[in-house]
């Protein structure tokens, strides 16, 4: 059993008021204030000083940015693009490159699944960037 004084953790309390805590609870106190002094060393350093979550939208307008109908156009125009580019492939590069980019799977993790070497993942996926690379340099 550890004592601890409340005082020092409420700042309410005006007198000293000394408790026993086991040592496990003293010991996540002590981690709790090692990760609180950490944190504020380190808003310190990088001077970070304001939060975005300020209820004043800012945050909003951050993070759901709207688009303009060009934009929109163009974005969907590159993803038809895209997809035609992707259905030129054959379908294990296809298969490959759906899993890794669209899927994030990882390359081991699709070599693993297809019980293959996962060399043979990565060349595959670089030939067929490769090839869309092509097939869009054709297109514009």
């Amino acid at each position: 059993m550890k004592r601890i004084n409340l005082r020092e953790m409420y700042p309410f309390f005006k007198t000293d008021v000394w408790v026993e805590v086991e040592d496990e609870v003293a010991q996540e106190i002590h981690q709790f204030d090692l990760h609180e002094n950490a944190y504020k060393l380190r808003t310190y350093r990088h001077r970070a000083y304001y939060s975005l979550d300020r209820n004043d939208g800012i945050e909003q307008d951050v993070l759901f940015h709207s688009i303009s109908p060009e934009e929109y156009y163009e974005r969907k125009l590159s993803n038809e693009q895209l997809y035609a580019a992707m259905c030129r492939l054959p379908e294990k590069s296809f298969r490959r490159i759906y899993a890794h980019f669209f899927l994030g799977m990882s390359k081991v993790a699709i070599a693993q699944a297809e019980q293959v070497d996962e060399r043979a993942i990565r060349k595959s996926i670089e030939r067929g960037l490769k090839q869309m690379a092509q097939f869009l340099k054709k297109m514009g």
